[in-house]
Formats: C-alpha cells, sequence, structure tokens
C-alpha cells in the first residue's frame, strides 16, 4: 500500500494583476489563494487584536500583494494597505487554496 503523502508548496508567486497568490505543489497542483483572502486570513498579533476588539474590517477591496519574503516554512507577504506583519506558514496557505 501506498502512503499518502500531503501536497508541499514548491513554488510561489503573484498574479500579474497582484490580485493573487498563485501557489504550485511537489505534486503539481497550481492553486490560487486571492489577496483579499490572505488579509483576511492574516493571524499576526496585530490582525488577532484588532478580531478581538472589533476593529478588523470585513473586507479589503481592492487589496494587493506587493512583497514576498521566503522564511523556508512560511512566506511573510506584504500588502498595499501597508500591512507587513503576517506570515503565513506554507501549511496554511495551501488550506487557504482549499487543499
Amino acid at each position: 500500500m501506498t502512503p499518502l503523502v500531503a501536497p508541499i508548496v514548491s513554488d510561489y508567486e503573484t498574479s500579474s494583476d497582484l490580485a493573487s497568490l498563485l501557489v504550485r505543489t511537489t505534486q503539481d497542483d497550481a492553486l490560487s489563494v486571492p489577496a483579499e483572502t490572505l488579509r483576511l486570513s492574516c493571524k499576526c498579533a496585530h490582525c488577532t487584536r484588532a478580531r478581538f476588539d472589533g476593529r478588523f474590517p470585513e473586507t479589503f477591496p481592492g487589496i494587493a500583494i506587493t512583497e514576498i519574503g521566503d522564511l523556508g516554512y512560511g512566506l511573510n507577504i506584504s500588502f498595499s494597505d501597508g500591512h507587513n506583519r503576517g506570515i503565513y506558514p506554507k501549511t496554511y496557505l495551501l488550506s487557504l487554496a482549499g487543499r
């Protein structure tokens, strides 16, 4: 019996319009996560506190990805609203992409 192997992020880039993160896995899956989904899913301390205090926005219309830093285990993604504190573990990115 062949063991099931979970997909692993092998590569990533932004879409040409900066509105999505395109993720490729070791299983040759090509996945897309909208920038707004990423921004809404940020788990940094600042965003977590804003949610707790009821100050976190419900939407981020027109948000774009401006920079990506690869930390090995995850990506530090910066957005057009100036937010750059979020670190997205690669397994978390796959879950946001529905994998």
